[in-house]
């Protein structure tokens, strides 16, 4: 795919942003009671991991658990991959989530499509409350949403593509703007 290629943020850049983050997690939470932080399948997992590293150092006996969400829609480059988000989640307890505060970490908040359809699963597990962080917010959604704790805001053309490169997916922690040649 001919374009060009940026670099908006390193990993250096990003260890702050993710420590921030992690403390507007912790500034909205209930320190008392167990915390799911449901990381979305693929790059959201480990930055769910990353996020629940830095809440243990804030607090450790802050009760953290982890659940993982697969929900596709579009390919990395954005293509429409299904006409409906798809979700797929492990086996759960019948009430595990039942009254469980819970963050959701996903890495980039596109049209929101993905973002809804986790929102609908954990209502539907009767999570409550439900708060949602990403690190980048496009401000683009085509969905009433808005994520509760955004890293960072980048508002670019609607056409570019935000290349978020999560650990251990890709070698470094780093986001790159990719801008495809326009005809």
């Amino acid at each position: 795919m001919d374009g060009e290629k940026y670099r908006l943020y390193s990993s250096d850049d990003l260890q702050p942003v993710i420590e921030a983050m992690a403390r507007s997690v912790y500034s909205q939470i209930d320190h008392a009671s167990p915390l799911w932080l449901v990381g979305v399948i693929r790059r959201g997992a480990p930055l769910a991991e990353m996020i629940a590293a830095r809440l243990a150092q804030l607090n450790h006996a802050l009760q953290i658990r982890r659940l993982d969400l697969q929900v596709k829609r579009y390919s990395d480059d954005l293509h429409l991959l299904h006409p409906d988000t798809d979700l797929q989640a492990p086996a759960l307890e019948p009430d595990a989530l039942k009254g469980q505060q819970v963050v959701v970490i996903d890495d980039v908040l596109y049209q929101g499509h993905s973002l809804a359809r986790v929102l609908e699963f954990l209502r539907s597990c009767h999570a409550d409350p439900i708060r949602t962080a990403v690190l980048v917010d496009r401000r683009v959604a085509r969905l009433p949403l808005r994520a509760d704790i955004a890293g960072l805001v980048l508002q670019l053309a609607p056409g570019d593509v935000v290349e978020c490169r999560v650990p251990p997916f890709e070698p470094v922690f780093e986001i790159d703007l990719f801008r495809p040649a326009r005809d």
